[in-house]
């Protein structure tokens, strides 16, 4: 019978005596483990916050729009020729769906030129990269924002498209960084805003970079000051329960406006927060594989290491083997007990990867706390368990080889 205790002695005292072979060895496999959780310590720290930020827009609201990949900050994505192509939405098209889709509870929209963006200022601060987006007046209500000062304008102050303004955060912080700003002027492409009130961040902030430095203005000013819309992005709030029949009423109200025939695809998109963690899975999942194959090359070298640094302990240990067989140690014995060095081996590497890949997550969140890391315990679990595996696999065929030596060949080896 082995004596499990007595190898695992055997097998640290042969990594201690031989300290850089050892690691050589098992470097492969610190590199594979550290980056297999290191990765996976993000990734998942990445969803989860992402996941929150999605699920803060509120779980009953439908994003529509005409290109078929964009963020909530109007940054289109992999526009292809033929989706640029595609007539934009209108507002006609919301007041539509708000009239005729019954599971529909309200919708809002807001649009955006590009040509405001770079003229948002107060005096000589001026809000580089900002966005000025016309909304009507219930906006907020539907995307379920708050003020942190101020007031948001009212349906009559949208009607009669006066000249006023709420800020998002960053931008009332480029403005008025010390100030409150509300009744104050700014300046959009030379006209004169008074300012209501400042939004609370957004829950996306931090992850479409400058959706906070932003100048929401009533939308019939925004119309009149400039007719034609760029770009205009529905928000849909469905009633309570409904989402999945708002949805499919708005898919196939937006299909009957846009005269989309049965057998063609929208041409148009709608999407969810349910539906954007589905894609944001299926985008990391992809990220997930592709790292798990490049690692898998150094397991593999590490393997291999541990498999011809193994050959090399079975040389160097065949009067060990003969003399161990004389006294009565069967093949088995033999296979155990170099498959648990092998395992012992490849373990101590998979704990330093763990432990450097723990030390890396941490080191992420102290430097950039805006990627956010967390440690997934199932990832420690299957780094080590992969570590020792690696083990037992590669360390078949020495064990092979010891198990097969003649003791009496084996006993006069020199």
């Amino acid at each position: 019978m082995i004596d499990y205790r007595a190898t695992l002695t055997m097998a640290l005292d042969t990594l201690i005596i031989h300290k850089f072979r050892s690691f050589l060895t098992v470097l492969g496999i610190v590199i594979g483990i550290l980056t297999v959780i290191a990765i996976a310590s993000i990734l998942t720290g990445m969803r989860d916050d992402l996941v929150n930020r999605f699920q803060a827009l509120g779980g009953d609201i439908i994003v529509a729009f005409h290109l078929n990949t964009v963020n909530m900050g109007f940054q289109v994505l992999r526009r292809s020729d033929r989706e640029m192509m595609r007539k934009p939405l209108r507002i006609d098209d919301a007041k539509e769906i708000r009239r005729l889709c019954p599971s529909v509870r309200d919708v809002t929209w807001r649009v955006l030129n590009f040509g405001f963006g770079s003229q948002i200022r107060y005096r000589d601060n001026a809000v580089r990269g900002g966005l000025v987006l016309g909304v009507p007046f219930n906006y907020m209500e539907v995307v379920k924002m708050n003020l942190t000062a101020g007031r948001f304008f009212t349906d009559m102050e949208d009607s009669h498209r006066m000249s006023v303004a709420v800020l998002g955060p960053d931008a009332s912080k480029v403005m008025f960084p010390n100030t409150d700003p509300t009744g104050k002027q700014i300046l959009i492409q030379g006209h004169p805003f008074r300012i209501l009130g400042v939004m609370e961040k957004s829950p996306l902030g931090s992850m479409i970079g400058q959706v906070d430095s932003y100048v929401l203005i009533p939308y019939g000013t925004f119309h009149k000051m400039t007719p034609s819309q760029d770009i205009t992005l529905i928000l849909i709030q469905a009633k309570p329960g409904m989402l999945a029949a708002a949805l499919d009423e708005t898919e196939s109200l937006l299909r009957r406006i846009r005269g989309v025939k049965p057998n063609e695809a929208d041409n148009f998109y709608l999407t969810t927060s349910d539906r954007m963690i589905q894609q944001l899975d299926s985008i990391l999942a992809t990220v997930a594989v592709a790292v798990m194959t490049i690692s898998s090359i150094g397991l593999l070298v590490g393997g291999i290491g541990v498999m011809n640094i193994m050959l090399v302990s079975v040389t160097e240990r065949t009067r060990e083997i003969g003399l161990r067989k004389a006294l009565g140690a069967t093949k088995r014995d033999i296979v155990l007990q170099f498959l648990f060095e092998a395992m012992t081996l490849t373990g101590v590497g998979g704990v330093i990867g763990i432990i450097l890949a723990i030390s890396v997550s941490y080191l992420v969140i102290a430097l950039i706390p805006q990627l956010p890391a967390a440690i997934p315990a199932w990832a420690v679990v299957m780094g080590f368990i992969v570590s020792v595996g690696i083990g037992l696999i590669f360390g078949v065929w020495p064990a092979q080889k010891a198990a097969q030596l003649d003791p009496i060949e084996a006993l006069r080896y020199e």
